[in-house]
């Protein structure tokens, strides 16, 4: 590898990606907030905003996935200069999120009735759950809708103002907690419910920011989204939902084994399942570094593929790999030295800090399968090549990584059951075969189009 071509590249990777990475963190630091202020209201309002958003998550991040296809979409147009269009995809874009924001709450109000009957819950927590998301379901609508504009300036090679929005979502989060969590200048208080009402606040005014943003941006002028108004256009929505549900779906795939899996270690304890999130919770701060970075990728592979130079999309993705693995190394170092630290700050209980810190162990030889599998998925969807990878996750994650951490986990089969550190091993597992597969359709990927650009240059002489 040439050190001055992967020292240029590194910086042009790097600066799509810090912007990214912050507002990452910043996104989980609002999650964070909202259970400590609910927290500080009673144990049982902080179980409620805990409950609550493992259920809004995935539903979100499944919207947030699908949404993701934009950026590859803009990347490409804008690579080929093609700047009508993009106004054009990010209104279709648009079309099919206001649609999906609307439809939870529709989700909302057409499921929980049904199912709130048949849900036992302590004291007061299915009340407080239910309110919760009853509250947040009316933010879908922006946040979906934000989310669009993201993907958009991003795709142009523009992140700074995802980085931007969300400092203006956490500085609005915690005042909008404490005035609905607490009651506040004469709002109800209504517990850890009230930060459903917040964070439906946040997400609009982050949509509204993004706007004003969108619309005095000089950057963004060159594919200006208020010079002409797109109306559905059925075709072209059906594009982008061929190229985003499998985004989508590996996503899901992905945040529903987490999820599984620690409703699966239940059985073992309390101390266990907590040392459990405790690890995952941390391993998915950690992910936001490769997960920024692979962002990055699929913009600078998009805007390559657009400008028809094959050669650079592939070093881009050679070389955000190698900075990834980079990375993971200091990483990995930090999560070995200061595992019982960091532990630490999530509980005083001498158990559970023993068995998080061990499975962060593990958790070390994760991040190197994590950043290759999620820079490569990235640099496929700089490609557009999207089918892959919802396959390749559904088989790695699901009949690899589980199999693995059942069998591991619960049985004798191979050896004495495990507990939580098999279903780690089936993670990294899982993850390891997901970064293997995805690396080989990326070659393959790559070897076509070398092939197909050496045809058409051979038939032009």
């Amino acid at each position: 590898m040439n050190v001055a071509s992967f020292s240029i590249h590194t910086r042009s990777l790097l600066k799509l990606a810090y912007p990214i990475l912050i507002a990452q963190l910043i996104q989980n630091l609002m999650g964070f907030v909202d259970i400590v202020m609910a927290g500080r209201v009673s144990a049982i309002d902080m179980a409620a905003v805990a409950i609550a958003n493992s259920i809004w998550l995935p539903l979100i991040l499944t919207i947030y996935g699908l949404i993701m296809a934009l950026a590859a979409i803009v990347s490409q147009l804008a690579g080929a200069k093609n700047y009508i269009a993009i106004s054009e995809q990010t209104y279709q874009t648009a079309w099919i999120a206001l649609t999906l924001g609307l439809s939870l709450i529709g989700l909302y109000y057409i499921v929980a009735p049904i199912i709130s009957p048949s849900i036992e819950l302590e004291g007061n927590l299915k009340p407080l759950l239910f309110d919760y998301l009853q509250y947040i379901v009316w933010g879908a609508p922006g946040y979906c809708l934000y989310l669009v504009l993201r993907n958009y300036s991003e795709g142009l090679s523009y992140t700074k103002p995802t980085m931007i929005i969300s400092i203006i979502g956490l500085s609005i989060n915690i005042p909008a907690n404490y005035i609905f969590i607490y009651g506040e200048f004469g709002a109800p208080a209504l517990g850890g419910a009230g930060c459903g009402i917040a964070t439906a606040i946040v997400y609009w005014a982050m949509f509204i920011s993004m706007v004003i943003y969108a619309y005095q941006s000089k950057i963004l002028k060159k594919a200006s989204l208020f010079e002409q108004f797109y109306w559905p256009n059925l075709a072209k929505i059906k594009k982008i939902l061929l190229l985003g549900t499998p985004i989508a779906l590996s996503l899901l795939f992905e945040v529903s084994l987490f999820a599984v899996v620690a409703i699966i270690l239940v059985p073992f304890g309390a101390e266990i399942v907590a040392s459990h999130q405790i690890a995952l919770n941390f391993s998915g701060l950690i992910f936001m570094v490769p997960l920024s970075l692979a962002m990055a990728t699929t913009i600078k592979v998009g805007h390559a593929i657009g400008n028809n130079d094959h050669q650079k999309a592939k070093d881009y993705t050679i070389h955000a790999i190698s900075l990834g693995l980079l990375l993971a190394v200091f990483t990995a170092i930090i999560t070995i030295v200061f595992r019982v630290p960091i532990v630490s700050i999530y509980t005083s209980e001498l158990p559970v800090i023993e068995v998080a810190a061990n499975i962060m162990l593990l958790a070390t030889l994760y991040q190197f399968s994590d950043t290759v599998q999620v820079v490569s998925a990235g640099a496929l969807r700089g490609y557009k090549d999207t089918k892959f990878i919802l396959y390749i996750t559904f088989i790695s994650y699901w009949l690899v990584g589980l199999t693995v951490g059942l069998v591991l986990g619960i049985t004798d089969w191979i050896v004495p059951k495990m507990g939580p550190y098999g279903f780690w091993i089936g993670f990294i597992t899982g993850l390891t075969t997901a970064a293997v597969l995805l690396a080989w359709r990326l070659s393959i990927i790559q070897r076509r189009i070398t092939l197909a650009s050496y045809i058409c240059f051979k038939n032009k002489q």
